[in-house]
């Protein structure tokens, strides 16, 4: 049995999974997210947290607020990319982002490694 409690989300997570929800389909045009209260309470998380979060979809361009009424899934113009089609490629470009932050983390860990074997040859020639 799991004695740690459970971590909350926060917004960029909770953005991250209703971005995945918009791609997967689950969520299409018009929908409308769940409410703010609503849905921070079953998070267990503040109100601003999920509304941070809608923001960010938002600033994406994947859902837009209407006053009083809600916050809904984005409808396309003819000839622009729809909100899953927009998710989809959010996702597939955080997955390229992570590939290239991992081949850099490695290259630099190589550049020290022969910046090191050089050190030690000069050091040897210079002796």
């Amino acid at each position: 049995m799991d004695s740690q409690p459970k971590r909350k989300p926060n917004a960029r997570e909770i953005a991250a999974r209703i971005r995945d929800e918009i791609a997967a389909g689950t969520f299409g045009p018009g929908d409308r997210l769940p409410g703010g209260r609503a849905y921070a309470k079953k998070l267990g998380v503040s109100l601003m947290t999920v509304q941070n979060a809608y923001a960010q979809l938002r600033d994406e361009g994947l859902v837009e607020g209407v006053s009083g009424s809600g916050t809904y899934v984005r409808d396309t113009a003819p000839g622009e990319r729809g909100p899953r089609e927009a998710a989809q490629r959010l996702n597939d470009l955080q997955v390229e982002v992570a590939r290239v932050s991992t081949e850099l983390a490695g290259l630099v860990e190589r550049v020290k490694q022969l910046e090191a074997a050089v050190g030690s040859v000069e050091g040897e020639s210079g002796a």
